[in-house]
């Protein structure tokens, strides 16, 4: 079993450090990294990428918007450029305009909107959430899922502790009237004797 283990973990160190057949992989020495270009290959989604990746090229391709996720795993990443893609800035690019904002500010700021027409030539950093339609439609339909849920969740627990009041209620009558059957019985039965 320890060979096992140790062949799977070199074989995932191997997986997560080839390069992607579609790009391009130098070795930086002096950062210890990767330089991995993929630019102009005409790629319409991101291979998977070496985790040790530094420099990332994907500029000129056929990508219209990003899994969310698909970078996540690149934590030594210093430069990326994406742009001369048709980026299609509809609800699904918040992934990548988010990802962006917090790892390369710069290269956001080179990244333009090819899709939907009203959007069209726009850079990425400049869109706001209204015009996110997509977003703006499926918001009020999952803000009222929550209202519903909700309103039965409340509706639920009114109905329960009404009835847990009713039956604490109908269980004091029920001890009482047992108890005052018992003492006329008792009463009675004294009273006899």
């Amino acid at each position: 079993t320890v060979v096992g283990f140790s062949l799977s973990l070199l074989f995932r160190v191997a997986q997560t450090e080839a390069c992607p057949p579609s790009c391009h992989c130098k070795s930086l020495a002096e950062i210890k990294g990767l330089h991995v270009d993929c630019s102009s290959r005409n790629l319409t989604e991101v291979p998977a990428l070496p985790i040790n990746t530094k420099r990332l090229y994907l500029q000129n391709n056929s990508l219209t918007s990003l899994p969310p996720g698909t970078l996540d795993s690149l934590s030594s990443l210093e430069e990326v450029k994406i742009s001369g893609n048709p980026w299609n800035c509809d609800c699904h690019i918040l992934y990548l305009k988010l990802w962006l904002e917090d790892v390369s500010a710069a290269s956001l700021a080179d990244v333009r909107c090819a899709a939907p027409a009203p959007v069209r030539m726009k850079p990425l950093e400049q869109l706001t959430g209204n015009e996110l339609g997509i977003c703006k439609r499926l918001l009020p339909i999952k803000c009222l899922q929550f209202f519903w849920r909700d309103l039965i969740l409340i509706a639920g627990a009114t109905i329960t502790l009404i009835l847990a009041a009713w039956a604490l209620k109908f269980s004091k009558k029920l001890v009482c009237q047992i108890n005052l059957c018992r003492y006329d019985s008792r009463g009675w039965l004294l009273g006899r004797h």
